[in-house]
């Protein structure tokens, strides 16, 4: 068959909700990055946003027994009794927010609970305001449910957060949810209790609007900073705040895919009955791992966030020496999120002409085989991530080639 012929039949069976749809750029970079390590290149990715710990012990022997125990059968749809009651423990001890067990759900990952309220709430054209830079999901995530991602960029200036002015300039009578992610992927920016009251006040005057609050990387911080979720700290939004969370970062449990949410009871109804015909319930052993997960010892959690710090203090050590790098110190996540606008117009030491992030990352890939993704896909040009989760000595190589590639480039003309 022809490649027109292909096209043309790709044409015809593909739905055009998928049309505008991307693939997850992280996935893809990490994607390429295996693929040159497969070919025999000596590679190092910091594409990755999984934890390179492993699930913690006691979480693994209790999905061992949850095994042997015949625990292997569907759940409720929105999980386990137990695990709900954990959850809701959870948000009441971290938070101060009192959820009820019909007001909690557990999903395949934080990620289908996003999907799960988008495809529930949203009407075709309704309007999701996005600050950016911001996950690589989140748009196409609102753009499935046939919505209208609206983002709203933020300055490094202002630790990469939205201010209450912008928000309400966003704000259009087809606005029907914020999206806030703290702290965020990519930049590691915190918002805490002072940052998102002046945010609160703005959505107490906007009462149709629908928050969803994504604290996935709520347990990744360092110093002082300590994020605050919406609902904590404006309780009058609880009737319309999607609380998201997880174990995938905290507790090493990527693989494990088991997200959870706190929601108004109304919604978790449309959620569980849409999950009900998607996915059904989370795995079981999933359930049980994240029910030891968040019952079991924290002490694993403080460990793995202090190594975190432990390597970006490493990295940026490093990297201030890579001329045309501008790194912000992030608060939280484990990522870090220079911005590499000064190298633009420059030659690379092999002679690749630089002309935006994309092709900087690329030609990082090629003549130092280090892997970074574009802030073109957290739709934050001028910028790349590069994850530190990874063990001490491959992160120091991966900075020192990154210093050597930044030091062979032509000045600027």
């Amino acid at each position: 068959m022809s490649n027109a012929m292909q096209s043309h039949h790709a044409r015809d069976i593909v739905s055009r909700r998928l049309a505008g749809i991307n693939p997850s750029e992280t996935v893809a970079a990490a994607a390429r990055m295996s693929a040159m390590k497969a070919a025999g290149r000596d590679v190092i990715a910091l594409t990755s946003g999984s934890p390179d710990f492993d699930t913690p012990e006691h979480v693994r022997q209790a999905a061992t027994l949850a095994i042997e125990r015949g625990e292997t059968r569907y759940t409720d749809v929105k999980g386990t009794a137990e695990l709900r009651r954990a959850i809701a423990a959870k948000f009441e001890r971290d938070s101060g927010i009192r959820y009820e067990l019909d007001e909690i759900m557990a999903s395949t990952g934080a990620k289908q609970v996003i999907y799960n309220a988008m495809l529930a709430t949203i009407n075709p054209g309704d309007e999701a305001i996005i600050p950016a830079p911001c996950w690589v999901s989140y748009p196409d995530i609102v753009g499935l449910a046939e919505g209208k991602p609206v983002i709203v960029p933020c300055k490094a200036e202002s630790g990469f957060k939205l201010q209450a002015a912008q928000l309400e300039v966003a704000i259009t009578p087809k606005t029907r949810w914020l999206i806030l992610n703290n702290p965020c992927n990519p930049t590691g920016a915190v918002y805490t209790k002072s940052d998102l009251r002046p945010l609160c006040d703005v959505l107490l005057r906007h009462p149709d609007i629908l928050i969803l609050c994504d604290d996935i990387y709520e347990k990744i911080v360092y110093g002082t900073a300590k994020p605050a979720t919406i609902v904590e700290v404006e309780p009058k939004l609880k009737d319309r705040t999607v609380t998201v969370n997880g174990c995938s970062k905290a507790y090493a449990m990527t693989g494990w895919r088991l997200g959870f949410c706190g929601a108004p009871r109304e919604l978790i109804t449309e959620m569980t009955k849409l999950q009900g015909q998607s996915t059904s319930p989370a795995s079981s052993i999933g359930q049980a791992a994240a029910l030891a997960a968040l019952t079991g010892p924290q002490d694993v959690v403080t460990m793995m966030a202090q190594s975190y710090k432990e390597r970006r203090d490493l990295a940026l050590d490093i990297l201030r020496n890579a001329p045309g790098l501008d790194c912000r110190v992030p608060d939280g996540a484990f990522y870090l999120f220079p911005s590499v606008r000064a190298c633009f117009g420059r030659t690379s030491g092999k002679g690749r002409q630089i002309e935006d992030d994309i092709g900087l990352a690329a030609a990082l890939a090629e003549e130092e085989g280090v892997g970074v993704v574009c802030g073109t896909a957290f739709l934050s040009p001028g910028h790349v991530r590069m994850s530190y989760v990874i063990d001490r000595e491959s992160l120091q190589e991966a900075c020192r080639r990154m210093v050597r590639f930044f030091e062979r480039m032509t000045p600027r003309i």
